[in-house]
C-alpha cells in the first residue's frame, strides 16, 4: 500500500467519524448477515466537501492502480449514485447510476452504454460485492467491459471482487443470522441501509 493510500484511509476514518457513519450497535446486512457495527455513508456523502474528497481519492486510486482509461463510472442506486457521481467527475467521464425494477437492476432514465466501453463499478460500501457483481453483469448485458471495481469502505473480504480499489479497509464482526450471538442476547437488528435483506 502506498503512503498516498494509507493517508487517504486515515482521513477517510477521521471523516467517517467526522460525519457520525460509524454506528455500532446490531444491524442486519443487506446481504442478510448480522453485525456489530454499520456504516453509513450517506452521512459522510451529505457533505459536499466529504464527498468530493472521495471521490478524488477513490479517482486517484484507480489511477494509481492502472484501471484507465474509464469511460464511464456506473453504480447502483442509492448507496453508490452520489459517489460515483464524484468519482465521475475526478474522472472527467460520464455517471450512470442503476436502479432497481422488478426486483432487478437495471439502466432507466435514458442512460446507456456503447458496446466495448470501459465501465468502473462504484460502492459506498462493499462487504460481499452482491450489488456490485449485479452492477457489472447488467453493464456486460450492454456490451460494456469491465475496468475495476471502486468503494469508500470495503467491509468484507471474500466478495472476490478483482481489481478493486478501496480508500478504507475494515473487518467488524459479522454472523450468520441462526448464530448470531447479539440475537441469542435478546439484542433487536436494526435494518439501517437503502435496501431489504436477501429473502
Amino acid at each position: 500500500m502506498s503512503l498516498s493510500a494509507v493517508s487517504s484511509a486515515q482521513e477517510v476514518e477521521a471523516r467517517l467519524h467526522e460525519t457520525g457513519a460509524l454506528l455500532h450497535g446490531h444491524f442486519l446486512l443487506s446481504s442478510g448477515l448480522h453485525s456489530d457495527q454499520y456504516i453509513q455513508c450517506a452521512r459522510l456523502l451529505s457533505y459536499p466537501q466529504h464527498a468530493e474528497f472521495a471521490g478524488k481519492a477513490l479517482a486517484a486510486a484507480c489511477r494509481e492502480r492502472g484501471l484507465q482509461p474509464i469511460d464511464v463510472v456506473l453504480g447502483p442506486a442509492l448507496g453508490g449514485i452520489v459517489i460515483a457521481h464524484e468519482v465521475a467527475r475526478a474522472l472527467g467521464v460520464r455517471a450512470l447510476f442503476a436502479e432497481r425494477e422488478a426486483g432487478a437492476l437495471t439502466l432507466r432514465r435514458g442512460f446507456a452504454m456503447s458496446p466495448g466501453e470501459r465501465v468502473l463499478i462504484v460502492e459506498d460500501v462493499i462487504t460481499t460485492g452482491g450489488s456490485a457483481v449485479e452492477t457489472a453483469t447488467l453493464a456486460q448485458a450492454h456490451g460494456a467491459r469491465i475496468a475495476g471495481y471502486a468503494a469508500i469502505v470495503e467491509r468484507g473480504s471474500d466478495h472476490g471482487l478483482q481489481p478493486l480499489c478501496a480508500l478504507w479497509r475494515v473487518r467488524p464482526q459479522v454472523f450468520a443470522a441462526e448464530a448470531c450471538p447479539l440475537c441469542q442476547a435478546g439484542s433487536p437488528a436494526i435494518k439501517p441501509g437503502s435496501r431489504g435483506p436477501k429473502p
